[in-house]
Formats: structure tokens, sequence, C-alpha cells
């Protein structure tokens, strides 16, 4: 069982950062692929970016050039720097691990992200 406890989550104007964390119970260098996805009212949680475990990083081309995906090993905690937030980014982002052998597959409680105009 992997747990996930994301953080940074947040009202911010148009413009505006957030930095979201995401504390994993196993290290940041499984045989995994830990990413954020989003969710807003009425539609699809979406991809936003994932990491592999060899470092290679994904962007969803929404957020390509603004978000930026990093990981520190030493604490297990990967995280999103997210620049020039705009509005149609308001949603619950989710942090996901995907455990490539077991396909394991875990999410954590999500997090709040507003931003306003």
């Amino acid at each position: 069982q992997v747990q996930l406890v994301e953080s940074g989550g947040g009202l911010v104007q148009a413009g505006g950062s957030l930095r979201l964390s995401c504390a994993a119970s196993v290290s940041t260098r499984s045989l995994a692929v830990i990413g954020w996805y989003r969710q807003a009212p009425g539609k699809q949680r979406e991809l936003v970016a994932d990491i592999r475990y060899d470092g290679s990083t994904n962007y969803a081309d929404s957020v390509k050039g603004r978000f930026t995906l990093s990981r520190d090993n030493a604490k297990n905690t990967v995280y999103l720097q997210m620049n020039s937030l705009k509005p149609e980014d308001t949603a619950v982002y989710y942090c996901n691990f995907r455990a490539l052998v077991t396909g394991g597959d875990y999410w954590g409680q999500g997090t709040q992200v507003t931003v306003s105009t």
C-alpha cells in the first residue's frame, strides 16, 4: 500500500504561482510513474504531468512552459511548480503513484487550486 499526501493548494490570482507537494510513503525512485492529475467541476480527470523512476518527465500541452515537475528523493516528495497560472487551471489536483511492476495504482486525497481573474 502506498500513501500519498498532497499539500500546497490554495487561492491565487491569475499570473501567480503555487507549488504543490506530494509526499509518498515509498521511495520516489521506485519503479513507478508519479503523476499529477487534475479534475475541474464537470470535467474528466486529466493528466497534468508525470515523472518516471528514471527522472524523465511528461507534460500536458496546456501546461508546458508554465509547470515544472521535480522530486526530492531524500524526502520521497514530488513537487509541481505552477507558474503563470490561469483561471482554467482551477481544479482539484491529485497525486498518483503507478507501480510499473505490480500495476498498483494509488491516489492522494487531492488539493484544491483556485485561480481568480
